[in-house]
């Protein structure tokens, strides 16, 4: 009998609620899909020609095939997934008689190297990225010619509310941050809402207002079907995670390095083991990227008030990047990107912040240990564990949310910026002065 209770109480805790509504990801008009309070989603596609259609989603089935769909008597595919979920921002697609599409009902995100279907699981604390009736930042596309690479490239800039409307001598640092593998420099303010996070952040009164910008990684080469990407010559980028599947996506992909480098080494900006192509990619970055924002933007051109993060391959580019040029940026982030350590960089190196994060399905006690180690050290770090999550958006959002109060907090102190040419301008204006004195003492002594 007892036996029999818990069966009955698991089969009870087991069912489904049918309380789904449309994804907040679908295309306009669009019912499917939908995702139930417990975290479920189901899917519903219309082929009456079809023998066999499936979702990418990595639940249902063997647990790697999907989430497969049954078909009625007017070619109509509906299916549910097996388990709910975890909070956020996934990516899918669509198999269907052995092909791979995208789902018509939802809107498309560079993922997996490909435009993918996505699909968001309400999270109990999205208030910190929902759109809000608050004043909004920019987002503007700049394109830019590389040098280095003969092609021209895109990036994303994002400026705050008060941009426009502040004093022209009002500057501000700026967060170069960057994406996974399989994404492109259109995942974090579109995936990620990094533009909706700093809104919020500087309406509450939380952050500074501060620059961010997303550009191409060039994290793809070699892995993307049929093209080298990195510019114009390229559909637009794509992104994934570190642990060699896109963020939250479907299939898994060729496995990127996990964890820290090996102490001591100091990278000089080359790629992973085949992943990325960090000493081009450096070069783009440091050397034509930043002129062009800092010259374009009212930006703080200094390392002291510029950052570099990334997200799980984007994470190592930074980790990469950090470590060969120490002159460019003063805050270091890396999000699911693996972990710095004190003899990586040394005592020569006045980094001001480090953040390092992953979602607590991740590796929590590598961030953990390697937050210790580098506070010990006497570095100003902060490791944080995203609860719940793993190698996904939601991991990422939050790492955001909690790194730009790490960085620039409305308790740090105000950015300053003094440039040469307004000292200059000073010495001008000085000996304009003491010109007109001349002028007047000569013009007295000759009355």
């Amino acid at each position: 009998m007892s036996a029999a209770l818990l069966t009955a109480g698991l089969c009870a805790a087991q069912e489904i609620k049918e309380d789904f509504k449309p994804s907040t990801k679908n295309q306009p008009q669009q019912e499917y899909p939908q995702v139930n309070s417990q975290g479920y989603a189901r899917f519903r596609i219309v082929a009456p020609n079809a023998q066999s259609v499936s979702v990418g989603l990595g639940l249902g089935g063997d647990g790697r095939a999907g989430t497969t769909l049954k078909k009625d008597a007017n070619g109509v595919w509906t299916g549910t997934t097996s388990a709910p979920l975890d909070e956020g921002f996934h990516y899918y697609h669509l198999t269907i008689d052995g092909g791979t599409f995208n789902d018509p009902g939802t809107n498309n995100y560079y993922g997996s190297t490909r435009w993918e279907s996505g699909i968001e699981i309400p999270a109990h604390d999205q208030a910190f990225y929902e759109e809000r009736d608050v004043p909004h930042g920019f987002v503007q596309q700049i394109l830019f010619w590389s040098e280095s690479t003969n092609m021209l490239k895109r990036a994303f800039v994002y400026t705050p509310p008060t941009y426009h409307s502040d004093k022209a001598n009002v500057r501000y640092p700026v967060l170069y941050l960057q994406h996974g593998w399989g994404e492109d420099e259109t995942a974090w303010m579109t995936q990620g809402h990094a533009n909706l996070i700093m809104d919020n952040l500087i309406a509450e009164g939380k952050i500074r207002p501060f620059i961010i910008v997303c550009t191409y990684g060039m994290t793809n080469e070699g892995f993307r079907p049929g093209g080298s990407g990195g510019g114009m010559r390229r559909p637009a980028g794509g992104a994934a995670p570190a642990g060699g599947r896109p963020a939250g996506g479907p299939a898994a992909e060729p496995q990127a390095p996990q964890g820290q480098r090996p102490q001591g080494q100091r990278p000089a900006g080359g790629g992973f083991g085949g992943f990325g192509s960090n000493a081009g990619f450096e070069k783009v970055l440091c050397d034509e990227l930043v002129p062009y924002v800092d010259a374009h933007f009212r930006t703080i051109p200094n390392m002291e008030n510029r950052a570099m993060a990334g997200l799980s391959m984007g994470g190592m580019e930074t980790h990469s990047i950090t470590l060969a040029r120490p002159e460019m940026f003063g805050y270091y982030g890396l999000l699911s990107g693996g972990q710095y350590n004190p003899q990586e960089i040394g005592d020569s190196v006045k980094v001001k912040k480090i953040f390092m994060s992953c979602g607590s399905k991740e590796s929590p006690a590598a961030i953990n240990s390697a937050t210790q180690a580098m506070k010990e050290a006497g570095f100003d770090v902060m490791g944080y564990v995203s609860e719940g999550t793993a190698h996904e958006f939601l991991t990422w959002r939050r790492s955001l949310y909690q790194m730009a109060q790490f960085f620039w907090g409305i308790d740090t102190p105000a950015p300053q910026y003094k440039s040469s040419s307004s000292s200059n301008s000073w010495i001008f204006i000085l000996c304009g002065v003491l010109v007109g004195f001349c002028l007047g003492f000569i013009l007295k002594k000759r009355n």
